[in-house]
Protein backbone atom coordinates (compact mmCIF):
# COMPACT_ATOMS: atom_id res chain seq x y z
CA UNK A 1 0.00 0.00 0.00
CA UNK A 2 2.62 2.24 0.53
CA UNK A 3 4.30 1.34 -2.66
CA UNK A 4 1.33 2.47 -3.92
CA UNK A 5 1.53 5.58 -2.50
CA UNK A 6 4.85 6.78 -3.04
CA UNK A 7 4.17 5.63 -7.28
CA UNK A 8 0.86 7.57 -6.98
CA UNK A 9 2.93 10.70 -5.46
CA UNK A 10 6.09 10.03 -7.81
CA UNK A 11 3.67 9.98 -11.04
CA UNK A 12 1.76 13.33 -9.75
CA UNK A 13 5.12 15.34 -8.99
CA UNK A 14 5.76 13.87 -12.19
CA UNK A 15 3.36 15.52 -14.16
CA UNK A 16 2.63 18.50 -11.97
CA UNK A 17 6.83 19.29 -12.61
CA UNK A 18 6.17 19.23 -16.55
CA UNK A 19 3.24 20.88 -16.92
CA UNK A 20 4.23 23.94 -14.50
CA UNK A 21 7.56 24.47 -16.53
CA UNK A 22 5.42 24.27 -19.83
CA UNK A 23 3.15 26.65 -18.32
CA UNK A 24 5.36 28.79 -16.43
CA UNK A 25 7.85 29.20 -20.21
CA UNK A 26 4.60 29.39 -22.40
CA UNK A 27 3.65 32.17 -20.28
CA UNK A 28 6.73 34.29 -20.08
CA UNK A 29 7.34 33.30 -23.36
CA UNK A 30 3.51 34.57 -24.73
CA UNK A 31 4.01 37.78 -21.90
CA UNK A 32 7.40 38.59 -23.73
CA UNK A 33 5.96 38.46 -27.37
CA UNK A 34 2.87 40.49 -26.03
CA UNK A 35 5.33 43.33 -25.01
CA UNK A 36 7.31 42.88 -27.49
CA UNK A 37 4.54 43.91 -29.73
CA UNK A 38 3.41 46.73 -27.54
CA UNK A 39 6.70 48.06 -27.54
CA UNK A 40 7.29 47.70 -30.92
CA UNK A 41 4.16 50.26 -32.04
CA UNK A 42 5.89 53.22 -29.23
CA UNK A 43 9.20 52.14 -31.56
CA UNK A 44 7.30 52.31 -34.38
CA UNK A 45 5.81 56.16 -33.61
CA UNK A 46 9.41 57.77 -32.80
CA UNK A 47 10.33 56.59 -35.66
CA UNK A 48 7.36 58.81 -37.14
CA UNK A 49 9.03 61.63 -35.14
CA UNK A 50 12.27 61.17 -36.18
CA UNK A 51 11.14 61.55 -39.64
CA UNK A 52 8.90 64.50 -39.17
CA UNK A 53 12.46 66.06 -37.43
CA UNK A 54 14.09 65.96 -40.77
CA UNK A 55 14.03 69.32 -42.29
CA UNK A 56 15.17 71.92 -45.42
CA UNK A 57 17.95 73.94 -44.01
CA UNK A 58 20.32 76.31 -45.59
CA UNK A 59 22.64 74.10 -45.84
CA UNK A 60 20.41 71.29 -46.51
CA UNK A 61 18.81 68.59 -44.94
CA UNK A 62 18.87 68.70 -41.27
CA UNK A 63 17.87 67.05 -38.12
CA UNK A 64 15.40 69.46 -35.91
CA UNK A 65 16.33 68.76 -32.39
CA UNK A 66 13.50 70.97 -31.11
CA UNK A 67 11.60 67.87 -31.73
CA UNK A 68 13.53 65.18 -30.52
CA UNK A 69 12.48 63.94 -27.34
CA UNK A 70 15.01 64.77 -24.08
CA UNK A 71 15.70 61.43 -23.22
CA UNK A 72 17.79 61.04 -26.84
CA UNK A 73 19.67 64.23 -25.61
CA UNK A 74 20.56 62.35 -22.03
CA UNK A 75 23.50 59.77 -21.54
CA UNK A 76 22.60 56.15 -22.17
CA UNK A 77 18.80 57.32 -21.30
CA UNK A 78 18.05 53.74 -22.83
CA UNK A 79 16.14 55.14 -26.11
CA UNK A 80 18.44 55.87 -28.98
CA UNK A 81 18.28 56.51 -32.39
CA UNK A 82 20.06 56.34 -36.00
CA UNK A 83 18.99 58.10 -39.05
CA UNK A 84 21.05 57.32 -42.03
CA UNK A 85 20.29 59.72 -45.13
CA UNK A 86 22.00 60.25 -48.47
CA UNK A 87 25.66 60.46 -47.21
CA UNK A 88 24.28 61.84 -43.75
CA UNK A 89 24.44 60.10 -40.51
CA UNK A 90 22.77 61.29 -37.39
CA UNK A 91 23.14 59.46 -33.84
CA UNK A 92 20.97 59.99 -30.83
CA UNK A 93 23.58 62.11 -27.89
CA UNK A 94 22.21 59.45 -25.76
CA UNK A 95 24.45 56.71 -27.41
CA UNK A 96 27.54 59.32 -26.40
CA UNK A 97 30.94 57.65 -28.09
CA UNK A 98 29.11 54.19 -29.05
CA UNK A 99 27.51 53.05 -32.55
CA UNK A 100 24.21 51.59 -33.01
CA UNK A 101 24.46 48.48 -35.40
CA UNK A 102 22.54 48.65 -38.73
CA UNK A 103 19.79 45.80 -39.24
CA UNK A 104 19.70 43.72 -42.25
CA UNK A 105 15.81 44.02 -42.76
CA UNK A 106 13.27 46.31 -41.79
CA UNK A 107 10.60 46.00 -38.85
CA UNK A 108 11.28 44.63 -35.08
CA UNK A 109 14.37 42.63 -35.07
CA UNK A 110 14.27 39.11 -33.28
CA UNK A 111 17.57 39.67 -31.57
CA UNK A 112 18.39 41.79 -28.67
CA UNK A 113 21.50 43.82 -29.84
CA UNK A 114 24.59 45.29 -28.07
CA UNK A 115 23.98 49.07 -26.45
CA UNK A 116 26.02 50.96 -24.42
CA UNK A 117 27.37 49.86 -20.48
CA UNK A 118 26.07 46.28 -21.28
CA UNK A 119 22.23 47.30 -21.92
CA UNK A 120 20.52 44.86 -24.44
CA UNK A 121 18.06 46.73 -27.06
CA UNK A 122 15.41 45.61 -28.46
CA UNK A 123 15.91 47.72 -32.29
CA UNK A 124 13.32 49.00 -35.06
CA UNK A 125 13.95 49.74 -38.30
CA UNK A 126 12.15 51.66 -40.79
CA UNK A 127 12.73 52.97 -43.79
CA UNK A 128 11.03 55.87 -45.87
CA UNK A 129 11.32 58.15 -48.72
CA UNK A 130 11.98 61.50 -47.64
CA UNK A 131 12.56 65.33 -50.06
CA UNK A 132 12.92 61.80 -53.05
CA UNK A 133 15.65 60.16 -51.55
CA UNK A 134 15.42 56.89 -49.47
CA UNK A 135 16.60 57.21 -45.69
CA UNK A 136 16.34 54.35 -42.86
CA UNK A 137 15.86 55.41 -39.04
CA UNK A 138 16.86 52.84 -36.54
CA UNK A 139 15.16 53.43 -32.95
CA UNK A 140 16.60 51.37 -30.61
CA UNK A 141 15.27 51.15 -25.93
CA UNK A 142 17.02 48.83 -23.88
CA UNK A 143 15.31 45.72 -22.90
CA UNK A 144 17.32 45.04 -19.88
CA UNK A 145 14.89 46.33 -17.01
CA UNK A 146 12.55 43.87 -18.66
CA UNK A 147 14.46 40.80 -18.89
CA UNK A 148 15.34 41.77 -15.31
CA UNK A 149 11.78 41.75 -14.22
CA UNK A 150 10.98 38.41 -16.04
CA UNK A 151 14.06 36.78 -13.95
CA UNK A 152 12.61 38.19 -11.08
CA UNK A 153 8.70 36.95 -11.64
CA UNK A 154 10.61 33.36 -12.69
CA UNK A 155 11.91 33.58 -8.92
CA UNK A 156 8.62 34.81 -7.55
CA UNK A 157 6.98 31.87 -9.94
CA UNK A 158 9.08 29.29 -8.70
CA UNK A 159 8.82 29.69 -5.31
CA UNK A 160 5.18 29.77 -5.45
CA UNK A 161 5.28 26.79 -7.48
CA UNK A 162 7.08 24.91 -5.21
CA UNK A 163 5.29 25.91 -1.80
CA UNK A 164 2.02 25.06 -4.58
CA UNK A 165 3.44 21.73 -4.79
CA UNK A 166 4.19 21.00 -1.49
CA UNK A 167 0.37 21.50 -0.72
CA UNK A 168 -0.86 19.55 -3.38
CA UNK A 169 1.34 16.44 -2.96
CA UNK A 170 0.69 16.80 0.70
CA UNK A 171 -3.33 17.53 -0.16
CA UNK A 172 -2.94 14.28 -2.85
CA UNK A 173 -1.25 12.42 -0.41
CA UNK A 174 -4.24 12.92 2.77
CA UNK A 175 -6.57 12.15 -0.43
CA UNK A 176 -4.99 8.72 -1.46
CA UNK A 177 -4.59 7.55 1.91
CA UNK A 178 -8.64 8.21 2.51
CA UNK A 179 -9.29 6.39 -0.76
CA UNK A 180 -6.95 3.49 -0.02
CA UNK A 181 -7.83 3.41 3.62
CA UNK A 182 -10.97 0.57 2.43
CA UNK A 183 -8.30 -1.43 0.58
CA UNK A 184 -5.53 -1.31 3.36
CA UNK A 185 -8.28 -2.76 5.95
CA UNK A 186 -8.95 -5.32 3.79
CA UNK A 187 -5.35 -6.45 3.29
CA UNK A 188 -4.86 -6.25 7.14
CA UNK A 189 -8.08 -8.70 7.05
CA UNK A 190 -6.70 -10.77 4.75
CA UNK A 191 -3.38 -10.95 6.65
CA UNK A 192 -5.33 -11.86 9.68
CA UNK A 193 -6.90 -14.26 7.85
CA UNK A 194 -3.86 -16.10 7.08
CA UNK A 195 -2.64 -15.53 10.24
CA UNK A 196 -5.66 -17.27 11.45
CA UNK A 197 -7.37 -14.70 13.74
CA UNK A 198 -10.00 -14.19 11.83
CA UNK A 199 -12.57 -16.51 9.56
CA UNK A 200 -14.05 -13.93 7.32
CA UNK A 201 -13.91 -10.76 5.73
CA UNK A 202 -16.31 -7.72 6.97
CA UNK A 203 -18.61 -7.22 4.25
CA UNK A 204 -19.03 -3.43 5.20
CA UNK A 205 -16.76 -1.88 2.52
CA UNK A 206 -17.27 0.61 -0.05
CA UNK A 207 -19.24 -0.52 -3.34
CA UNK A 208 -15.75 -0.97 -5.84
CA UNK A 209 -14.01 -3.57 -2.98
CA UNK A 210 -17.73 -5.45 -2.33
CA UNK A 211 -17.34 -7.95 -5.29
CA UNK A 212 -13.84 -8.70 -4.03
CA UNK A 213 -14.33 -9.40 -0.42
CA UNK A 214 -17.57 -11.54 -1.48
CA UNK A 215 -15.51 -13.71 -3.80
CA UNK A 216 -12.69 -14.02 -1.47
CA UNK A 217 -15.15 -14.73 1.82
CA UNK A 218 -17.09 -17.56 -0.59
CA UNK A 219 -13.67 -19.23 -1.65
CA UNK A 220 -12.87 -19.31 2.33
CA UNK A 221 -16.31 -21.20 3.13
CA UNK A 222 -15.84 -23.27 -0.38
CA UNK A 223 -12.35 -24.89 0.43
CA UNK A 224 -13.37 -25.13 4.12
CA UNK A 225 -16.35 -26.78 3.50
CA UNK A 226 -14.16 -29.20 0.83
CA UNK A 227 -11.55 -29.78 3.16
CA UNK A 228 -14.06 -30.72 5.94
CA UNK A 229 -16.00 -33.02 3.42
CA UNK A 230 -12.89 -34.98 2.66
CA UNK A 231 -11.44 -35.35 6.23
CA UNK A 232 -14.60 -37.13 6.80
CA UNK A 233 -14.39 -38.89 3.98
CA UNK A 234 -11.17 -40.10 4.73
CA UNK A 235 -12.14 -40.83 8.14
CA UNK A 236 -15.25 -43.05 6.78
CA UNK A 237 -12.81 -45.21 4.51
CA UNK A 238 -10.97 -45.51 7.65
CA UNK A 239 -13.76 -47.00 10.13
CA UNK A 240 -15.25 -48.98 6.97
CA UNK A 241 -12.18 -50.76 6.42
CA UNK A 242 -11.20 -51.43 10.41
CA UNK A 243 -14.45 -54.28 10.07
CA UNK A 244 -13.34 -56.55 7.27
CA UNK A 245 -9.74 -55.64 8.58
CA UNK A 246 -10.79 -57.11 11.58
CA UNK A 247 -12.68 -60.06 10.14
CA UNK A 248 -9.67 -61.01 8.67
CA UNK A 249 -7.54 -61.14 11.89
CA UNK A 250 -10.44 -63.47 13.26
CA UNK A 251 -10.39 -65.87 10.20
CA UNK A 252 -6.24 -66.25 9.85
CA UNK A 253 -6.71 -67.20 13.85
CA UNK A 254 -9.13 -69.94 13.46
CA UNK A 255 -8.40 -73.47 14.00
CA UNK A 256 -8.52 -74.36 10.27
CA UNK A 257 -4.85 -72.60 10.03
CA UNK A 258 -3.84 -74.40 12.97
CA UNK A 259 -1.85 -77.41 10.71
CA UNK A 260 -0.83 -74.46 8.29
CA UNK A 261 1.40 -72.18 10.66
CA UNK A 262 3.18 -70.31 8.10
CA UNK A 263 0.33 -69.69 6.06
CA UNK A 264 -1.22 -67.78 8.89
CA UNK A 265 1.77 -65.94 9.91
CA UNK A 266 1.93 -64.77 6.79
CA UNK A 267 -1.44 -64.18 6.57
CA UNK A 268 -1.47 -62.38 9.36
CA UNK A 269 2.11 -60.03 8.86
CA UNK A 270 0.37 -59.24 5.82
CA UNK A 271 -3.03 -57.96 7.65
CA UNK A 272 -0.63 -56.11 9.94
CA UNK A 273 1.33 -54.14 7.13
CA UNK A 274 -2.22 -53.55 5.38
CA UNK A 275 -3.82 -51.93 8.55
CA UNK A 276 -0.39 -49.95 10.02
CA UNK A 277 0.29 -48.60 5.95
CA UNK A 278 -3.77 -47.87 5.89
CA UNK A 279 -3.81 -45.67 8.94
CA UNK A 280 -0.30 -44.47 8.41
CA UNK A 281 -1.35 -43.24 4.63
CA UNK A 282 -5.20 -41.73 5.79
CA UNK A 283 -2.71 -39.92 8.45
CA UNK A 284 -0.64 -38.00 5.66
CA UNK A 285 -3.69 -37.83 3.76
CA UNK A 286 -5.05 -35.61 6.03
CA UNK A 287 -1.79 -33.44 6.42
CA UNK A 288 -1.66 -32.70 2.92
CA UNK A 289 -3.46 -29.22 3.10
CA UNK A 290 -2.77 -26.40 5.19
CA UNK A 291 -4.55 -25.40 8.02
CA UNK A 292 -7.48 -23.24 7.53
CA UNK A 293 -8.14 -19.77 8.59
CA UNK A 294 -9.57 -19.06 12.12
CA UNK A 295 -7.94 -22.74 12.75
CA UNK A 296 -4.57 -21.97 13.53
CA UNK A 297 -2.95 -23.02 17.21
CA UNK A 298 -2.93 -19.79 19.48
CA UNK A 299 -0.19 -20.67 22.20
CA UNK A 300 -1.56 -18.52 24.96
CA UNK A 301 -4.89 -20.73 24.36
CA UNK A 302 -4.18 -23.97 23.78
CA UNK A 303 -1.23 -24.63 26.21
CA UNK A 304 -2.02 -24.34 29.39
CA UNK A 305 -5.47 -26.41 28.86
CA UNK A 306 -2.67 -29.04 27.32
CA UNK A 307 -0.26 -29.03 30.53
CA UNK A 308 -3.57 -29.37 32.79
CA UNK A 309 -4.09 -32.18 30.84
CA UNK A 310 -0.70 -34.08 31.14
CA UNK A 311 -0.70 -33.33 34.51
CA UNK A 312 -4.08 -34.71 35.38
CA UNK A 313 -2.88 -37.72 33.30
CA UNK A 314 0.41 -38.63 34.84
CA UNK A 315 -0.64 -38.03 38.21
CA UNK A 316 2.70 -37.33 39.99
CA UNK A 317 4.92 -34.58 41.21
CA UNK A 318 5.99 -32.98 37.75
CA UNK A 319 7.12 -29.38 37.48
CA UNK A 320 5.58 -28.53 33.53
CA UNK A 321 6.54 -25.14 31.92
CA UNK A 322 6.07 -23.52 28.96
CA UNK A 323 7.14 -20.77 27.30
CA UNK A 324 6.13 -18.64 24.29
CA UNK A 325 4.91 -15.03 23.48
CA UNK A 326 1.23 -14.09 24.41
CA UNK A 327 0.52 -13.36 20.86
CA UNK A 328 2.19 -15.77 19.19
CA UNK A 329 -0.19 -17.98 16.87
CA UNK A 330 1.26 -21.20 14.84
CA UNK A 331 -0.37 -21.12 11.09
CA UNK A 332 -1.37 -24.95 10.95
CA UNK A 333 -3.98 -27.01 11.84
CA UNK A 334 -4.90 -26.46 15.61
CA UNK A 335 -5.41 -30.50 16.35
CA UNK A 336 -2.46 -31.49 14.48
CA UNK A 337 -0.24 -29.21 16.17
CA UNK A 338 -2.30 -30.90 19.59
CA UNK A 339 -1.29 -34.25 18.23
CA UNK A 340 2.20 -33.17 17.56
CA UNK A 341 2.83 -31.80 20.98
CA UNK A 342 0.30 -33.91 23.18
CA UNK A 343 2.89 -36.81 21.82
CA UNK A 344 6.13 -35.33 22.31
CA UNK A 345 5.04 -33.40 25.80
CA UNK A 346 3.53 -37.61 26.74
CA UNK A 347 6.97 -39.16 26.70
CA UNK A 348 8.94 -36.50 27.74
CA UNK A 349 6.72 -36.99 31.22
CA UNK A 350 6.87 -40.33 30.82
CA UNK A 351 10.48 -40.29 31.11
CA UNK A 352 11.51 -37.28 33.14
CA UNK A 353 12.48 -37.41 36.51
CA UNK A 354 11.13 -34.22 37.74
CA UNK A 355 10.95 -31.50 34.64
CA UNK A 356 9.48 -30.84 32.00
CA UNK A 357 9.68 -27.73 29.78
CA UNK A 358 8.68 -26.39 26.51
CA UNK A 359 9.73 -23.26 24.41
CA UNK A 360 7.97 -22.25 21.55
CA UNK A 361 9.50 -18.78 19.76
CA UNK A 362 9.53 -17.65 16.41
CA UNK A 363 12.86 -16.11 14.69
CA UNK A 364 13.62 -14.58 11.23
CA UNK A 365 13.37 -18.24 9.57
CA UNK A 366 11.44 -20.89 11.60
CA UNK A 367 9.14 -21.49 14.07
CA UNK A 368 11.17 -23.60 16.72
CA UNK A 369 9.91 -25.62 19.52
CA UNK A 370 11.60 -27.54 21.78
CA UNK A 371 10.78 -30.05 24.20
CA UNK A 372 13.28 -30.94 27.08
CA UNK A 373 12.77 -33.16 30.31
CA UNK A 374 15.18 -33.81 32.40
CA UNK A 375 15.21 -38.00 31.94
CA UNK A 376 17.56 -40.74 31.22
CA UNK A 377 17.81 -39.35 27.55
CA UNK A 378 18.57 -41.49 24.70
CA UNK A 379 22.71 -42.60 23.52
CA UNK A 380 23.73 -40.41 20.88
CA UNK A 381 24.94 -43.64 18.84
CA UNK A 382 21.02 -44.99 18.89
CA UNK A 383 19.44 -41.36 17.70
CA UNK A 384 19.70 -41.85 14.02
CA UNK A 385 18.15 -45.36 14.24
CA UNK A 386 15.44 -43.71 16.20
CA UNK A 387 14.55 -41.15 13.96
CA UNK A 388 15.17 -43.66 11.24
CA UNK A 389 12.98 -46.67 11.90
CA UNK A 390 10.52 -44.25 13.46
CA UNK A 391 10.00 -42.37 10.33
CA UNK A 392 9.78 -45.20 8.01
CA UNK A 393 7.99 -47.96 9.82
CA UNK A 394 6.05 -46.02 12.52
CA UNK A 395 7.77 -48.16 15.46
CA UNK A 396 8.97 -47.37 18.70
CA UNK A 397 12.40 -47.98 20.26
CA UNK A 398 12.09 -50.32 23.24
CA UNK A 399 12.89 -48.35 26.67
CA UNK A 400 12.56 -44.87 25.17
CA UNK A 401 8.64 -45.02 23.90
CA UNK A 402 9.41 -41.81 21.93
CA UNK A 403 6.27 -43.03 18.91
CA UNK A 404 7.77 -40.68 16.05
CA UNK A 405 5.86 -42.08 13.30
CA UNK A 406 3.02 -39.25 13.85
CA UNK A 407 5.34 -36.75 14.73
CA UNK A 408 7.29 -37.43 11.60
CA UNK A 409 4.69 -37.37 9.26
CA UNK A 410 3.21 -34.11 10.67
CA UNK A 411 7.16 -32.18 10.41
CA UNK A 412 7.74 -33.70 6.72
CA UNK A 413 3.98 -32.65 5.69
CA UNK A 414 4.81 -29.44 6.98
CA UNK A 415 8.68 -29.15 5.46
CA UNK A 416 10.02 -28.73 8.94
CA UNK A 417 12.82 -30.60 10.64
CA UNK A 418 13.08 -32.61 13.46
CA UNK A 419 16.37 -33.55 15.58
CA UNK A 420 17.19 -35.22 18.91
CA UNK A 421 19.52 -33.49 21.08
CA UNK A 422 21.27 -33.09 24.36
CA UNK A 423 19.17 -31.28 26.53
CA UNK A 424 20.25 -28.79 29.40
CA UNK A 425 18.10 -30.42 31.81
CA UNK A 426 20.88 -33.37 31.79
CA UNK A 427 17.99 -35.27 29.85
CA UNK A 428 16.54 -35.82 25.96
CA UNK A 429 15.68 -31.74 24.00
CA UNK A 430 13.21 -32.63 20.60
CA UNK A 431 13.97 -29.22 18.80
CA UNK A 432 11.31 -28.71 15.59
CA UNK A 433 11.78 -26.54 13.14
CA UNK A 434 9.08 -25.13 11.25
CA UNK A 435 9.29 -22.70 7.85
CA UNK A 436 7.28 -19.30 8.82
CA UNK A 437 4.73 -20.91 5.76
CA UNK A 438 3.04 -23.19 6.56
CA UNK A 439 3.62 -24.75 3.08
CA UNK A 440 2.46 -28.89 2.74
CA UNK A 441 5.34 -31.17 1.15
CA UNK A 442 3.35 -32.96 -1.95
CA UNK A 443 6.11 -34.21 -3.52
CA UNK A 444 7.61 -36.50 -0.66
CA UNK A 445 3.89 -37.68 0.00
CA UNK A 446 3.37 -38.49 -3.25
CA UNK A 447 6.26 -40.59 -3.71
CA UNK A 448 5.92 -42.03 -0.53
CA UNK A 449 2.63 -43.21 -1.87
CA UNK A 450 3.87 -44.41 -5.63
CA UNK A 451 6.63 -46.14 -4.06
CA UNK A 452 4.23 -48.16 -1.36
CA UNK A 453 1.49 -48.77 -4.17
Amino acid sequence: MKSMQRRLSLGLLSVLVVVGLLFAQSSLWLFDHSLRRYLQAGLKDDAQTLLAALVRGPGGVQLDEQRLSAAYQRPYSGQYFRIDFADETWRSRSLWDRELSVAAEPGLQTQLGDGPQGQLLLTYRADFQRFSQPLSIHVARDYTPVLQSFRRAQHVALGVGLAALALILLLQRLTVRRALRPLELVRQQVEQLQQGQREALDTQVPEELTALVGQINHLQAHTEDTLKRSRNALGNLGHALKTPLAVLFGLASREAFDRHPALRASLIEQLQQIEQRLARELGRARLAGEALPGAHFACAEELPSLFSTLAMIHGRELQMDWHAAPDLRLPWDREDLLELLGNLLDNACKWARSKVCLHVERTDSAYVLTIDDDGAGIPMGQREEVLSRGARLDEQVAGHGLGLGIVRDIVDAWAGSLALLDSELGGLCVRIELPLRALPRGEPLSASLRASG
